[in-house]
């Protein structure tokens, strides 16, 4: 979303006008419109916030699909679904309450409506929408704060409790992966959703967004002209469009494929082998066989691992 607005001048060019920060008046404002407006969707398709305002109509993703209907369930109700304890509450650890969110935050809920407005980029920051666009994207859940717990249940830490204490909540490893799945968005379901000037049908996004940067497939020939004077010539190559697949790797997932893991030095293209043939000679080359080396047998069952010294 945009912090302000475009406005055409005299010359008919479009220019940004910026806006203030939001107040939490004013944010309040924007989650009880967007309250009344879905209030208004679902009653048009007789439906309700209020539970008890909902008609029985049958529910066609439970009768599809009856175990991502439970999970769901499960996870809007906070309720176990496949651990030692169906149907009940799940366990949360629970530690000294925070301090209520002061009123002036750009923060407000109305009838489940959250609307956050304090995240605000500065233009030209590549730094700051770098970050917003990773925590955008981030994982359903951080691997550095999940733990097993002696007992064999998975703990998952939270960054920041919250407002009545939770810091903590206990899962079965079943309960998890129900909750991973309620998490997975169904196929084709648009995640972000562009307003105004950036939606797709937008008559004056051309003139806003700036198209892809066009790639070169040939180069261009320049004539040069000679006057008896020595010239410098700076040629700037352009930038293709799309980052190498190893940057990529780099970059996302700290992978740097490009480097030697034994002696840290550059890796260079020596071959490609997409075929069973050439694959067999570069195995063969390095000394490999076609196939990999036979697995150990495991231990008779009963059987004691001695270890004994070399």
């Amino acid at each position: 979303m945009l912090d302000g607005v475009y406005v055409r001048d005299d010359e008919g060019e479009l220019r940004f006008h910026s806006l203030g920060a939001p107040t939490h008046e004013e944010v309040t404002e924007v989650a009880r419109w967007t309250h009344a407006r879905l209030s208004g969707v679902l009653e048009r398709h007789g439906r309700s916030f209020d539970e008890l305002a909902c008609d029985d109509a049958p529910d066609l993703l439970a009768q599809e699909q009856p175990a991502l209907a439970s999970c769901y369930g499960a996870s809007v109700a906070d309720r176990q679904l496949l651990g030692d304890a169906p149907g009940q509450r799940t366990r949360k650890l629970v530690h000294r309450v925070r301090e209520v969110a002061k009123p002036n935050e750009a923060l407000a809920e109305v009838g489940g409506v959250n609307v956050h407005a304090g995240a605000a980029v500065p233009r030209r920051d590549r730094q700051r929408l770098e970050r917003l666009c990773r925590y955008v994207a981030r994982p359903p859940l951080a691997q550095d704060r999940l733990e097993t717990t002696p007992d064999g249940r998975c703990r998952y830490n939270f960054r920041h409790a919250w407002k009545n204490g939770v810091h903590a909540v206990l899962l079965a490893p079943l309960d998890l992966i129900a909750r991973l799945c309620a998490l997975i968005p169904p196929p084709r379901f648009h995640m972000i959703r562009y307003h105004g000037v950036l939606a797709a049908h937008a008559k004056v996004r051309p003139d806003i967004v700036p198209g892809p940067v066009a790639v070169a497939t040939e180069p261009t020939q320049i004539r040069l002209s000679f006057d008896g004077e020595a010239t410098e010539l700076e040629v700037l190559a352009k930038q293709p469009a799309r980052h190498p697949w190893a940057w990529l790797l780099q970059r996302v997932f700290a992978v740097d494929i490009m480097t030697c893991p034994r002696c840290r030095g550059a890796m260079r293209l020596v071959k490609i082998a997409n075929k069973p043939d050439d694959i067999a000679q570069v195995l063969a080359n390095l000394g490999l066989g076609p196939r990999p080396p036979p697995r150990p047998r495991p231990a008779p069952a009963g059987q004691l691992e001695l270890d004994f010294a070399a």
